[in-house]
């Protein structure tokens, strides 16, 4: 787009200089069709359903973008302020997708928050592997049954990926781990650690076993082991359950071990994601 192009329509100067990428268009009304993507970033019924009808996700911030990128997935768009132009230009020319830029309050408008970080981009999804092959060569897993929360979901696959886990299945119910919120709070670790959702939940235990796992379900029960007396084992699967009923009794009686975190000063639970936390570094090298 020549720089000409960006003058106000009355003719005088250009508003903002942005004659750097050839995909650049600015945009002045955050109604604009071609920000479809972008509308409502925090109503997440919205999002599940406009996610789910065009295949898409979106990653924000110039990390996070650029670490989905290197993962492979599809640049639909991007949506930058116009003050943050320079952050994410470059990535831009490289992907050839249309750099759509907005002033800054204008994207709050849109998006429904403020975007700190000044850039957003639409990515298609990918086709999830099948359990199979992500477990293929995997020693180290986390098991998530029915957590809600996206930022949790995304912190334990920042867990997962820091402390050198292999991959992470989800039940049915669990979060998406690409919802905006869960790609942030991961930092893009989403993109780094293999995943697949678990097609028959019910049975899910018993296939890891036959696999060779040694299942391990996390509990706050004083009655089951603290977690850092668990035996070394070649194969190991971490159940982690929901946010506030834990793992569901079939999943928990169908598991090898219970294992716990021991506390004190009378805390008897932990958030999810620190419990991964914790969990993941003792038993990364069992």
């Amino acid at each position: 787009m020549a720089a000409d192009a960006l003058a106000p329509a009355g003719g005088g100067p250009a508003t903002v200089r942005l004659a750097v990428v050839d995909t650049q268009v600015l945009i002045t009304d955050a109604a604009d069709p071609r920000l479809a993507d972008y509308v409502g970033l925090t109503d997440v019924h919205l999002r599940r359903s406009l996610e789910a009808e065009h295949g898409l996700f979106i990653a924000e911030g110039e990390k996070v973008i650029r670490r989905a990128i290197a993962a492979g997935y599809p640049v639909r768009s991007f949506l930058v302020a116009d003050d943050k132009l320079a952050t994410i230009a470059d990535v831009a020319v490289d992907c050839g997708a249309p750099l759509y830029v907005l002033p800054a309050a204008s994207v709050q408008e849109l998006t429904g928050y403020r975007v700190h970080r000044g850039a957003l981009a639409s990515m298609r999804r990918l086709p999830l592997p099948a359990v199979a092959d992500v477990l293929e060569t995997a020693r180290r897993i986390v098991v998530l049954e029915d957590i809600v929360d996206h930022a949790n979901v995304g912190a334990v696959f920042r867990c997962a990926a820091a402390l050198g886990f292999d991959a992470v299945l989800l039940s049915p119910r669990c979060a998406d781990p690409l919802y905006r919120r869960a790609v942030k709070v991961s930092m893009g670790a989403v993109f780094s650690v293999p995943y697949s959702r678990i097609g028959d939940w019910a049975g899910a235990v018993d296939s890891l076993k036959n696999l060779g796992f040694r299942v391990l379900a996390m509990t706050p029960d004083p009655g089951a082991t603290p977690i850092g007396e668990v035996s070394a084992v070649a194969k190991l699967a971490l159940l982690i359950g929901s946010e506030g009923d834990g793992l569901t009794p079939r999943w928990m009686a169908a598991a090898d071990e219970r294992v716990r975190i021991p506390m004190s000063r009378g805390v008897d639970s932990l958030n999810v994601a620190a419990a991964a936390a914790i969990a993941c570094y003792v038993l990364a090298a069992r």
